[in-house]
């Protein structure tokens, strides 16, 4: 339905006309039928229009001088022409935008329109059927389209449900086909992510919502469930005014609303534009007013939450939030490195081809290739049988979906000068993990299998082809392997802060994780373990959970690793048995350690020790002081009973942590330890009980276990007679 309003005068116009027909107004105010089978226009109604009034076929806009207005509404059902709640029309304050809108409330928005285009309308961007319009003067601002193509018939609607289609009719199939639709995604709904935010549907972990660079989730309760409509707040404890602050740009967005915008269409070009936002404090971000014209001109400046912002993968403008110093340099710093890795790949690529015009002279070098070549066929038939051994149904799949690269020798010791000592991280039971750096600027981590582990070769095939399967933003990413005559290694995503053992149990280091930055940590490693028991492709238990197989990136995230002892369960399957036990001591479950069955439940146990861990700064392998338990659960546990459990918190804390929270947390790690695999939660549990306020069940008493005859603090692969389990009542 087109809705004319003039004054207090509203013309309703409904189409009444078949499937195969469209109606469309004159500018003299006739309205006809086209009909498309006979391509006629026969007059059906005509209104007393004002005779200077212009109408076209798609016109939406206000006229300032004549008070019309040019809306469209939906109808009740697809059978009653009367009035629904939905309406679509334009904007006209401050800087212009297409709104449809749900009552009085916004349902979606254009964007801005940026010289030749509604940046929030993708589609727009390969028109190749319309002339569009768009007026903006003080006498009217409206805009509309029209088909280049007479002999195109074309029609808008709006639907009761709100969705906004265009329709064009394919004659040959005698039916309207569908040319767009909006909204027709959650990010396109207005306000879907929340102030200071903005909405990317690409985002590889599913959860669409992100911060603006330098803001941070208002409630992280909210965001760790995936609710991202509360929005984000500006970070604490920074400076914006005059503190070396800077600019960070967002490309492809759809910039926030601009009805908390200013607009300067004197001001042309960026670089005016960010100088006139920087002198001011409270502007918040900037963009080009039109972006698609001469390179951009007039200026877009914010002062309030940004609302209703998302990208693109290949259309929209580039966004500027304005950062603090350290949130600057930090930008800075890798897009430095990018360049870098740029600089280093032209470098190299001239070096290399210097060197084959070189080889072609050199009889000897020759005689080496072909050498290399014959060894190289010899590798290829033993990675042949290797990769039989490990499915080369999952290997091939793999390849295709680009989830595994397979890496050169020569390429993997290049990263790693050779494997050098000084780019040796540390020693596992699987062998030594370097450092490396790629031609590209890119940091890995190499596992690389020892030629004496115990452990290897199974755990080597069982971490290849479940990691590359595996997508999470809490599990550490696999690039790739590399085997090579007896060379078998993993190559994995660099994380620079290491494992979470060297700085949550190091008296030095441990300071640096404030409480909420620890219940990140633990939120993490949860929504990790949910992931991988329940939200994956298969159901896996690690078998293996503990502080030195959970790494820290950058910005202190956690990412589960070594999956080397992982089992995969069927689709309905969740237990099992196993003759071989293997893990960690302090970390196994009692079910575990003395009779090798194994569930979801080891997992949820080896959490609930790491959480306690991380809540006290302490290993529960280490004896505990002027305590007469056995281990650091042991000593919780008598603090609970007594309700002094918050003694035990890390006094690397200090008295910085809220206390119902930090006691929430101890009574859902002594829940995850009980000695019972049936009283302990599922991890979808533990998810919903980290992130929502609830009652939580009394802990029973939990498991201790020690190693016959003596504490001990080393960790490795062990069977079930090296474990004995003791019962401590609490006092």
């Amino acid at each position: 339905m087109l809705v004319l309003m003039q004054g207090e005068r509203t013309y309703n116009i409904s189409i009444a006309g078949t499937s195969n027909s469209v109606a469309q107004i004159l500018d003299s105010g006739n309205l006809v039928l086209l009909q498309n089978d006979t391509r006629k226009a026969v007059l059906w109604q005509s209104f007393d229009y004002p005779t200077n009034t212009m109408l076209s076929f798609m016109k939406l806009g206000l006229s300032v001088r004549t008070g019309l207005n040019r809306v469209y509404t939906s109808w009740k059902s697809p059978d009653d022409p009367g009035f629904r709640n939905y309406s679509l029309r334009i904007n006209p304050d401050l800087f212009p935008q297409m709104f449809v809108y749900k009552g009085s409330a916004p349902w979606w928005r254009s964007g801005p329109w940026t010289g030749q285009r509604w940046s929030g309308i993708p589609e727009m961007a390969t028109n190749v059927i319309f002339n569009v319009s768009f007026v903006n003067t003080e006498d009217e601002v409206s805009f509309s389209f029209n088909v280049k193509d007479g002999f195109i018939a074309s029609r808008t609607v709006m639907n009761e449900t709100g969705i906004v289609q265009g329709l064009g009719w394919n004659n040959e199939s005698q039916r309207w086909i569908v040319s767009y639709s909006i909204p027709k995604e959650q990010c396109d709904f207005y306000g879907h992510s929340g102030p200071n935010s903005y909405c990317n549907p690409d985002i590889p972990d599913g959860f669409e919502c992100t911060c603006f660079p330098g803001f941070e989730p208002k409630s992280p309760e909210a965001w760790l469930i995936k609710d991202g409509s509360g929005g984000c707040v500006r970070k604490r404890g920074i400076s914006m005014c005059g503190n070396g602050e800077g600019f960070v740009k967002v490309s492809h967005a759809k910039v926030p609303d601009t009805l908390a915008a200013l607009v300067d269409m004197s001001t042309i070009g960026l670089k005016q534009c960010q100088e006139m936002c920087l002198r001011n404090c409270s502007c918040m971000a900037y963009a080009s007013a039109y972006s698609e014209i001469d390179k951009g001109t007039g200026c877009l400046t914010w002062h309030g939450d940004l609302v209703d912002a998302r990208t693109f993968t290949n259309t929209g403008q580039d966004l500027y939030i304005r950062v603090d110093a350290n949130e600057l340099a930090r930008y800075t710093k890798k897009g430095l490195l990018r360049k870098k890795g740029v600089l280093a790949v032209i470098i190299v690529s001239s070096a290399v081809v210097f060197l084959l015009l070189v080889a072609l002279l050199c009889c000897i070098l020759r005689r080496r290739r072909r050498a290399a070549r014959t060894r190289r066929s010899k590798n290829i038939s033993s990675f042949t049988t290797f990769e039989e051994s490990l499915g080369g149904k999952d290997i091939d799949e793999g390849r295709r979906n680009g989830d595994l690269s397979f890496f050169d020798l020569s390429t993997v010791a290049a990263a790693t000068n050779n494997f050098s000592s000084d780019n040796k991280l540390g020693q596992g039971g699987f062998g030594p993990v370097y450092k490396g750096v790629l031609l590209n600027g890119k940091e890995i981590a190499v596992k690389r299998l020892s030629k004496h582990s115990g452990q290897g070769v199974e755990e080597f095939k069982n971490e290849i082809v479940l990691i590359a399967k595996l997508q999470h933003r809490n599990l550490v990413r696999m690039l790739g392997c590399c085997i090579e005559g007896e060379e078998k290694m993993l190559v994995y995503e660099f994380l620079p802060n290491k494992s979470l053992d060297s700085i949550v149990f190091d008296e030095s280091k441990r300071s640096v994780l404030d409480w909420k930055k620890r219940l990140e940590i633990i939120c993490g490693i949860a929504r990790g373990m949910l992931y991988l028991h329940q939200d994956s492709r298969l159901r896996v238990i690690h078998r293996d959970l503990k502080a030195s197989n959970v790494l820290l990136d950058a910005t202190m995230n956690p990412k589960i690793s070594d999956f080397g002892m992982a089992r995969i369960f069927g689709g309905d399957q969740i237990e099992g048995d196993t003759k071989r036990v293997v893990g960690t001591y302090g970390y196994m479950s009692p079910e575990y350690a003395m009779h090798g069955h194994f569930s979801t439940k080891l997992d949820v146990y080896s959490f609930g020790i790491l959480m306690l861990e991380i809540i006290t700064g302490k290993s529960n392998n280490r004896y505990v002081p002027d305590s007469p338990s056995l281990n650091l659960v042991g000593h919780i546990w008598e603090l609970w009973k007594e309700g002094k459990a918050t003694q035990a918190v890390d006094s690397a804390l200090g008295d910085s942590y809220p206390a119902d929270e930090i006691l929430k947390c101890i009574q859902i790690g002594l829940m995850c330890v009980q000695e019972h695999a049936t009283d302990r939660p599922m991890m979808s549990a533990v998810v919903s009980m980290l992130s929502n306020e609830t009652t939580l069940q009394l802990p029973k008493p939990p498991a201790f276990f020690v190693k016959k005859n003596e504490i001990s603090s080393g960790e490795g692969t062990v069977s079930a007679n090296g474990v004995t389990i003791s019962m401590i009542q609490p006092r």
